[in-house]
């Protein structure tokens, strides 16, 4: 039986700026990062240290080579704040990609792009 999300596999082009975007303008940390050596690098970050499930930051065009036959495609992926309007205006002043604030059934949300356009949503959670 699957009881958690543990990782989360995310294909970028650049996997230093990526990681800069996600630990310098969202505050992630870098969990681990390991490289084998022969090009397979993954950086694993997180929001916080004991986040139950994480982000693995994998190089795209060596793992298109090494699985072609695996979808490298950016998944929709909704994160959680308890001040959405904090996050929105520190995203804005730190110029990252924001869309309108919106009122779903569920609770306010935004979304936001990367550093290489992919979006991402956050849902107000109290």
């Amino acid at each position: 039986m699957i009881n958690q999300v543990g990782q989360i596999m995310l294909y970028v082009n650049n996997q230093d700026e990526t990681l800069k975007f996600w630990t310098e303008k969202v505050g992630f940390r870098v969990v681990s990062e390991e490289d084998n050596g022969q090009g397979l690098r993954w950086i694993e970050i997180a929001p916080t240290k004991d986040a139950q499930t994480s982000i693995i930051l994998h190089n795209k065009e060596f793992i298109a080579k090494m699985q072609p036959e695996l979808n490298l495609n950016t998944p929709s992926l909704m994160f959680f704040s308890e001040n959405l309007d904090e996050l929105y205006k520190d995203f804005s002043d730190k110029n990252i990609k924001v869309g309108e604030m919106v009122s779903m059934p569920s609770g306010r949300v935004f979304n936001f792009a990367d550093n290489e356009e992919n979006y991402f949503a956050v849902m107000e959670k109290k």
